[in-house]
């Protein structure tokens, strides 16, 4: 029987099929899917913030999307996943508040998901699928034996990458 993972915001966890890993709440925050499709693990990150570099709670490694991809990736090879075989899929990254133009609280969403984009590029993970942007929450499920990313919202039903 399979188990449903559940990671919080600024986690990570790691699965194995028959295994589905799932994170609420994705608003600007961003949701960061690894995938081996031969050992079947999946990982997932629930990254908060852009930068680890200027935080106060930098030591909160799993917190940023400069920090916990890394993380995510020697997790997900303890448990028989191998690095050149990992693809991402991300989404999140709304702006769920109107705010002045050129805020940096108003733009944590895109910042979000360049940061992770940038930190995935250097780890060289291809992004094979996104649901990212626009201006609604977003609940997402992962599944490690299919490696699909299944994406939930209020707004706009239910959708598959």
């Amino acid at each position: 029987m399979s188990e449903l993972i559940t990671v919080g915001i600024s986690d990570l966890n790691v699965a194995k099929d028959p295994d589905t890993l799932v994170t609420y709440a994705l608003g600007s925050c961003v949701g960061i899917c690894l995938y081996d499709p031969v050992a079947k693990v999946a990982g997932l990150s629930h990254i908060m913030l852009p930068s680890s570099v200027q935080s106060s709670c930098a030591s909160q490694k799993m917190k940023f999307a400069d920090t916990a991809p890394a993380i995510l990736v020697i997790k997900m090879i303890a448990k028989g996943a191998a690095k050149p075989r990992l693809s991402a899929k991300i989404a999140g990254g709304a702006q769920m508040f109107a705010s002045a133009a050129g805020s940096v609280v108003g733009n944590i969403g895109q910042r979000n998901i360049d940061a992770v984009k940038a930190t995935l590029k250097a780890l060289n993970i291809p992004i094979v699928a996104e649901d990212v942007g626009s201006n609604y929450g977003r609940t997402l499920y992962f599944d490690a034996t299919t490696g699909t990313m299944r994406i939930k919202s209020g707004a706009h039903g239910e959708t598959c990458f």
